[in-house]
């Protein structure tokens, strides 16, 4: 795992400018460094030593040093790779899975990508053709972002490093702002910030000075037709494959750990690691948290006894007001108070390990959220006429109130009544917002020069253009594929990154290999939701290794106790940050509704937490980003008022 960065630039790339790029990812890549500055093309890399740690220095080139490339992450099926190229002739001088890549875009050029197994951003000069060529992996493991130049083109792991290059990009987007208040998530090309773009999973970038960018999809799920054979024939496949996906996870010069919360996802892992891949006993992370039935740490415990792991387990206390300029810092962009859960597991396993593997992945692929059966109800409630819905159950509804969470029953009898008057992707994108800021509340809360910026936006566009493309027929499946497109690679893959990255650490998913996530696909419906049940075969593939106490806790979400936990800390967050808003103050948002939302939370008439974390989060990141608020300056300022 590593960070990069390059610029191309025909007139000379700037003297210094690498190394100030480079100066902003030392926290990805703490090992080594290393620049190839020639004439109009840099090239710049912070290692962080996974593979062939003597001879993996980067850039690397074949052999006329003619292609030079840049990698951050890993190409798990490098070995075979190496193997092929070696028998057609081709020289290398290390081991490193790096330079696979130089020699595969000399025999197949573009088309090299689809020979590819693992997570990856890398970026590839080739000096004959004048060309640049990048690629990010499947599903957006490794993130890659990009900004056009007058003339040129520069890239990064980290937007930071870009604004580093050229402060001037810190600059607004208003279209991205009004996605991440109706969705929680920015989805590409968009960033916070107008003129940087991310390059979506599954896609490469090229650019040459005489036909500019181009960007071109290389990969895509496939949802038919669907696999046949029996539940067990299917469950046996399951198997096969994820035991596969961790072997190749396990690829690796350094000790491998694994995450281990007690939830499904990284307790199967863990489980499949001891029974068919692992000869010795590996490293395992489990956070405790001293808030009742949301400490997960009994349930991580009783996996790691059976499969005798080095279990290492520590008290976890999350605090944002220690922690959430140093959160955003790392982020780039506004997001969520899971990172700071994350960030602090992260620090735990890095003590002991370089590579940890997690779970992340598992709901996407089998079916593990509440809304996916939730739509079917949203259907059958649908069917009864809609004027008898909107006259007279829908104020009835409106008559119980907010409850005081989320999952409420009244929460869910308005989120079912809402969805039922939309379908197809629209519905599911909206469904996707519910907790956030519908389209009334963004029309007052957003200021007059964002909101004509914003006009022709629409923030739930990208989503329900991917459910509606979508290559499935089953609606369950339209959402799957919806969420491993976006919400998946834009939420928690991209929190996992920043946060494991921020301690120097590699985290690899082993659900997210994409033969895997190809075969999760083509499973029948059946095996997946059944009524209510979610995960069904994942569920059924866990009872042949997992202890009855894991297999029967309820989904809780590493997460999930933050609001509790952390309930003075956002208040006195929203107060420092929210009651005095430079949001507010510069008419990006409109201070009427902004106050209105903190009186009534506070007040308790209603539950805005959703929503203030938004605006919160957006707030320190405006003031850090675009202001130029140093982290140890927003630091003091939460210190003096707590």
């Amino acid at each position: 795992m590593c960070g990069i960065c390059g610029l191309i630039d025909p007139a000379g790339v700037r003297d210094g400018a690498l190394d100030a790029m480079l100066g902003q990812l030392v926290h990805r890549g703490p090992d080594d460094a290393g620049v190839h500055l020639k004439g109009s093309v840099g090239l710049g890399h912070r290692r962080l030593s996974i593979i062939d740690l003597d001879q993996g220095h980067q850039p690397i080139s074949n052999e006329d040093e003619s292609v030079w490339v840049v990698l951050n992450g890993e190409i798990y099926n490098y070995r075979g790779l190496r193997e092929e190229l070696v028998e057609r002739g081709h020289r290398f001088r290390t081991h490193s899975d790096t330079e696979v890549l130089v020699h595969l875009w000399e025999e197949e050029g573009a088309a090299c990508v689809k020979r590819l197994r693992g997570m990856f951003a890398f970026a590839l000069w080739d000096d004959r053709r004048q060309q640049l060529f990048a690629a990010r992996d499947h599903l957006g493991q490794k993130p890659l972002f990009y900004t056009e130049t007058r003339n040129g083109l520069a890239f990064a792991s980290e937007i930071k490093a870009l604004l580093a290059a050229d402060p001037a990009l810190a600059e607004l987007d208003p279209e991205a702002l009004e996605e991440y208040l109706a969705l929680r998530i920015v989805t590409p090309p968009r960033t916070m910030f107008r003129r940087v773009r991310k390059l979506p999973p599954a896609h490469t970038l090229t650019w040459d000075e005489r036909k500019g960018l181009r960007i071109a999809r290389y990969w895509d799920l496939d949802y038919e037709p669907k696999l046949r054979g029996s539940d067990e024939e299917l469950i046996d496949g399951l198997e096969e494959q994820l035991v596969e996906s961790l072997r190749l996870h396990m690829v690796s010069d350094v000790p491998v750990g694994a995450f281990l919360s007690g939830g499904l996802d990284s307790t199967l892992v863990v489980a499949l690691l001891g029974k068919h891949v692992l000869d010795e006993p590996i490293d395992t992370f489990a956070g405790k948290l001293d808030y009742g039935e949301f400490d997960e740490s009994p349930a991580a415990r009783s996996v790691a006894e059976r499969y005798g792991t080095r279990h290492h387990e520590q008290s976890i206390t999350p605090s944002l007001v220690r922690l959430l300029p140093r959160l955003l810092w790392h982020m780039d962009e506004p997001s969520d108070a899971l990172s700071v859960c994350c960030y602090l597991i992260a620090g735990l396993a890095r003590s002991h390990v370089k590579v940890a593997l997690g779970g992340d992945g598992g709901d996407e692929l089998f079916g593990g959220y509440d809304r996916y059966y939730g739509n079917r109800y949203a259907d059958l409630y649908a069917s009864m006429p809609a004027t008898l819905r909107r006259h007279l159950l829908g104020p009835v509804i409106d008559r119980l109130g907010h409850g005081g969470w989320y999952k409420s029953r009244s929460n869910q009898l308005r989120w079912l009544h809402q969805m039922s008057f939309l379908k197809g992707g629209r519905r599911y994108a909206a469904s996707l917002g519910y907790s956030y800021f519908g389209e009334s509340a963004r029309s007052a809360l957003l200021g007059p020069a964002v909101s004509e910026a914003t006009a022709a936006f629409d923030p739930y566009a990208t989503i329900s253009a991917a459910y509606d493309r979508a290559p499935a027929e089953d609606p369950i499946d339209r959402m799957l594929y919806a969420d491993s497109q976006l919400r998946l690679t834009d939420h928690s893959v991209m929190i996992l990154d920043r946060m494991s990255m921020a301690h120097g650490l590699e985290a690899r998913s082993p659900f997210l290999d994409h033969e895997l996530a190809g075969y999760c696909a083509r499973l029948p419906m059946r095996v997946k939701v059944r009524g209510r049940q979610l995960r069904w075969i994942q569920t059924q593939l866990a009872k042949r290794y997992l202890p009855r106490e894991v297999l029967e806790r309820p989904k809780q979400g590493f997460a999930s106790a933050l609001p509790y936990m952390l309930r003075e800390e956002y208040r006195l967050l929203f107060r420092l940050f929210l009651r005095d808003s430079h949001l507010a103050r510069d008419e990006i948002l409109v201070p009427g509704p902004l106050e209105q939302l903190l009186a009534e939370h506070e007040a308790g008439s209603a539950d805005h937490g959703n929503r203030l974390w938004l605006l919160l989060s957006t707030e320190v990141w405006y003031r850090m980003y675009l202001e130029g608020t140093s982290v140890e300056e927003l630091e003091a300022q939460i210190a003096a008022a707590a």
